[in-house]
Order: structure tokens, then C-alpha cells, then sequence
């Protein structure tokens, strides 16, 4: 270990549309806070990030403006981001301890250009940490899930966060074939308020929109049609005509109906990843499955549907929404083990 090495202390970093997580190396994730920052208007003044902020979303007087900072994965306002990464890593590691260097590995989606890639790094740089890296969301959830990435063999992740999805297959430490589109767990929420106003007359809000799809949510019908297995949630919201207040109850049935389309286009990316996928590798997948990952993931009849749709066996690892920071914070010594053994095998190879 080099003397940078020996001061520095390692953070993974998800950077996600609606979350951000905080990965250190030795204790494991240690911020869950959404990606949200409260700023007052004119000053720019922060009031709030994380929860606290989130609270304010469409609450906030005149004066004060909550916003997301990042939209389909990608920084939209580059300023909040860097107030809001300063803050999270101020959380992490106390003034009084920054002679220690902080290097930073950030999950990043595979379609974002150099430009949003430059952004990201930029915003990180000007929030205190010395050295920055970017790993694609799907490797780092791969390292995170703890499979064998090194090994000669296929390995398939479906990352779904808030903003995209990335689907990739993994041998040998790389990436072989990769995909990402910009569906996630945000165009969940959408549908379902799209649909809520189009059949219903009623506006509702994305905080309505997520614990609906969180209570009765599910990407397959329910198997029986009697009222024991469909469930059943109040919502309240504005009614499009009158402008009025109103409640409305809806079931699970309805919701699935709602999630058809940005499921659809989930599976549709999988189904063509596997095409584009060599048959040696196709075969391991075959037999290992996919690993799906990100919060997206979690929605009731997911993972089944999928495994329907693709005749592959699909698994959800243990801990979807920590997979991609705890991925990129190891990630330092991952590589840095993998391309040690890569010189003594060099060496082997020239004598």
C-alpha cells in the first residue's frame, strides 16, 4: 500500500436520481438520503438536503425552491449537486479529519455522454474529494453483489435505479455487452399518475404516485380475481375539472395496468442485451441467471415476469438499493488486486 494510499479514505458513491448513497471502505453504507436540495431563492442559500429537503418538495413558500439536481441519471443543475455532495461528505468525514485524502468511485450509467460524464467528476472535485473515478452503475452493482466478475464466465446485471436502467454482461472484469435506457423507477411513478389523470380526473403528486406503487404495486396480474388478493389503497388529490380536493380508491389491478409500458421497454431492452450477448456467454447466463439490482427492482412481480418473458432464472439480490456504492467504494481494491495478479501472470508468461 502507497503512502496516498495509507491517508486516503475510499467512498463509493451512487448518485442516483432519487437517492443518494455513501459507501466508506470499513463501514459499510453510511448516507441513504434522497437527492434533494432546498435553496432560497436570489442567495442561493441552502436550507435543506436529503430527507429534510424532500419533505419541502412542493411544500416550500415563495422564497425557498426544492429541487432534484439530477434527472434521468444524469446532473441537471451542477451547483446543488455540488452542494449537495459537500454536505453528504461532510456527513461522512468531520472538518477536523479532512487531512485525509478522499477518493471517490461514482456510478454512473453507460449512455451518459463525456460532457455529463465531466460534469459529474467536476461537481465531486469542487465538493472536497482529491480523486475522482467513474464506474458504470451495472459493474460497480456487480462488484457489489458480490459475483465473481474476474472469472472467464458470463454475468448478467439488470441495474434499474430511479432515472435509467443499464443491463450488462460481465466476463473477466469487463463489460462485453451493455445497454442502458432512460426507464426507471421515476417512469414507474409517472405512469401510474398519467394514468390516475387520463381515467380518473385526478392529479395526483409523485410522493402519491411512489407509495402506490410501493403498497399495491405489481408488474403481473393477480392471480385470483376474488377480493382477497387484490389489494386496495385511498388517495387523495385535485380533481382536473373542479379543481377541487377529492379521494379516490384504486386496487393493484389498475396500478398493474398503469406499469404495462415502462415494463414493457425494461424486458424489451433484456430480451435484446441476451440477443447481442455471444452464445458462450449466453450459456452461463443461461445456467447463472440474471442479478437484478436498484430500487426499480423491488416492484412486486418483477422479477417473475421477467423470468417469464425471458426463460432465464432471475434473482434479486439481498440488498438492491446498496449494490451499486458498496460496488464502487471496493471497486479501489478489487482492481487494484485484479491487475496485480494480471502483472505476476505478464511476468510468468515473458520468463
Amino acid at each position: 500500500m502507497g503512502l496516498f494510499d495509507s491517508f486516503a479514505t475510499d467512498i463509493g458513491v451512487d448518485l442516483g436520481t432519487c437517492n443518494t448513497l455513501i459507501f466508506v471502505r470499513g463501514q459499510g453504507i453510511v448516507v441513504d438520503e434522497p437527492s434533494v436540495v432546498a435553496v432560497e431563492k436570489g442567495t442561493g442559500r441552502v436550507v435543506a438536503v436529503g430527507a429534510e429537503a424532500k419533505r419541502m418538495l412542493w411544500r416550500t413558500p415563495g422564497n425557498i425552491v426544492a429541487i432534484r439536481p439530477l434527472a434521468d441519471g444524469v446532473i441537471s443543475d451542477s451547483d446543488s449537486t455540488e452542494k449537495m455532495l459537500k454536505y453528504f461528505i461532510s456527513k461522512v468525514i468531520p472538518r477536523n479529519h479532512f487531512f485525509k485524502s478522499v477518493r471517490m468511485k461514482i456510478g454512473i450509467p453507460s449512455c451518459i455522454t463525456q460532457v455529463q460524464q465531466d460534469a459529474v467528476m467536476a461537481a465531486a472535485l469542487k465538493a472536497g474529494a482529491k480523486e475522482v473515478k467513474l464506474i458504470e452503475e451495472s459493474l460497480a452493482a456487480a462488484i457489489g453483489a458480490e459475483i465473481p466478475i474476474y472469472e472467464p464466465a458470463g454475468h448478467m446485471v439488470c441495474e434499474i435505479g430511479g432515472g435509467t436502467t443499464e443491463i450488462s454482461v460481465i466476463s473477466l472484469g469487463g463489460m462485453v455487452v451493455t445497454s442502458s435506457i432512460r426507464v426507471g423507477g421515476n417512469a414507474f411513478d409517472e405512469a401510474i399518475m398519467k394514468h390516475i389523470k387520463n381515467d380518473h380526473n385526478l392529479m395526483i403528486g409523485q410522493q402519491t404516485a411512489e407509495k402506490l406503487k410501493i403498497e399495491i404495486g405489481n408488474a403481473m396480474a393477480d392471480k385470483k380475481s376474488d377480493g382477497d388478493m387484490i389489494k386496495r389503497m385511498v388517495i387523495k388529490g385535485n380533481d382536473t375539472i373542479t379543481g377541487l380536493p377529492r379521494q379516490l380508491e384504486v386496487d393493484s389491478v389498475e396500478i398493474q395496468s398503469a406499469l404495462k409500458e415502462p415494463i414493457s421497454k425494461i424486458i424489451e431492452e433484456i430480451k435484446a442485451t441476451l440477443g447481442r450477448t455471444p452464445p458462450e456467454l449466453a450459456s452461463d447466463i443461461f445456467e447463472r441467471g440474471i442479478v437484478m439490482s436498484g430500487g426499480g427492482s423491488m416492484l412486486k412481480g418483477l422479477k417473475d415476469l421477467i423470468k417469464k418473458e425471458t426463460n432465464v432464472p432471475v434473482f434479486l439480490v439481498e440488498r438492491p438499493l446498496e449494490c451499486v456504492a458498496k460496488g464502487a467504494g471496493e471497486a479501489f481494491e478489487l482492481f487494484k488486486s485484479m491487475s496485480q495478479s494480471r502483472s505476476i501472470y505478464e511476468e510468468l508468461n515473458s520468463n
